[in-house]
């Protein structure tokens, strides 16, 4: 954990006060997901949430964790031809976006088929190019522990419904924050349609389209005025799982929806719901919480306050949020993190205290 042991990190932790907190703007009604959150993306001021560290299936929202893992290691376009053994081990009913052994993909063409179709079968070529499965899994893991995403445990790269696979609505939009800061991870999730390959010879392509809903306004779902992506997901386990950005007036909102009661839709239509409160009556709310700093990060905050996510560099990137304000020092890790309260009230703790907490059970 860089300068500071975890050991050392729940103990400071523990130590911190507990302040509870309630949203100050009225919630959107008929809101029938196991949890939800909604962040500023730029400050990583939690606005509001429900159970937002309930662990529960992630399904494809997954892939988000493995795109900010992998993603950096290769560049664009380089080009892979996949064999049998790359595409080996792919859960039967996984979403799939057509990858063929002995076809040359570029690592863009790959990414597309990650981002647009959540393809699994993609998603194991790019596993056995970092490494295999296995290494690809533990460094996830890794990245998660770095990024304090402490609600996760990863059994595979692709999101599907393995035994022990959980996150939270909190670790989930940890994870677009982080990865929106990467112009490459940006580009993908905003991408409505591509050309894939269809065949190794003659160039032939068919079109893949982009399965967010708000993205692309399918299946009667109208698209969202300033969306840029990011991830959704779907398994019979995990049922419908969203995380979702927008930007609107300089200002970008992160919505994560999981396991809305029913149908296909609910997902989509909660997370717009939850983002037109984020950016009306929710803009006056004071924050319930903050969204952690990367371990290894000595600064905080991936953006520059203007909006656009990325555009700052690390020497431009501001202290403050929880950590200052309970005098917890801003060159270290934030240990802060959101709790539900007995009573489900909005509670800012400790990240640490809470992942103590967590493995004692």
């Amino acid at each position: 954990m860089n300068s500071l042991s975890r050991r050392s990190l729940l103990v400071m932790a523990a130590a911190a006060p507990l302040v509870t907190a309630t949203p100050a703007a009225a919630l959107p009604k008929k809101l029938t997901a196991r949890a939800w959150l909604v962040a500023d993306h730029d400050s990583g001021d939690i606005l509001a949430a429900h159970r937002a560290h309930r662990r529960l299936a992630p399904a494809s929202t997954l892939k988000m964790l493995f795109a900010v893992t992998v993603l950096p290691k290769f560049g664009p376009t380089e080009r892979h031809k996949v064999t049998a053994a790359d595409l080996a081990g792919i859960p039967a009913g996984s979403s799939l976006v057509g990858v063929k052994a002995g076809i040359t993909y570029t690592v863009e063409q790959l990414w597309q088929g990650v981002f647009l179709r959540s393809g699994n079968d993609a998603v194991h070529v790019l596993a056995h190019m970092n490494g295999g499965i296995a290494e690809t899994v533990a460094e996830m893991q890794a990245k998660a522990e770095d990024l304090q995403a402490l609600d996760t445990h990863v059994a595979s790269p692709d999101g599907f419904d393995h035994k022990g696979q959980l996150s939270s609505a909190y670790d989930l939009t940890l994870f677009a924050r982080h990865g929106l800061g990467e112009a490459g991870f940006r580009a993908y999730c905003a991408t409505r349609t591509a050309d894939f390959p269809a065949s190794a010879r003659g160039g032939k392509t068919f079109q893949i389209q982009n399965t967010d809903r708000l993205l692309t306004g399918s299946y009667g779902v109208r698209t969202y005025d300033g969306l840029i992506g990011v991830k959704n997901g779907y398994t019979s386990n995990a049922g419908n799982t969203f995380t979702g950005a927008a930007t609107r007036d300089g200002r970008t909102l992160l919505v994560t929806v999981m396991h809305p009661d029913s149908g296909g839709n609910a997902v989509y239509e909660e997370t717009a719901r939850l983002l037109d409160w984020g950016f009306g009556e929710g803009s006056s709310a004071k924050a319930v919480g903050r969204l952690a700093d990367p371990v290894s990060e000595a600064s905080p905050s991936p953006t520059s306050g203007t909006g656009e996510p990325g555009k700052a560099s690390k020497g431009e990137r501001g202290a403050g949020g929880a950590a200052g304000a309970a005098g917890v020092s801003a060159d270290g890790p934030s240990p802060w993190r959101l709790l539900e309260g007995a009573a489900g009230t909005l509670a800012l703790a400790a990240g640490g205290a809470y992942a103590l907490r967590r493995r004692r059970r």
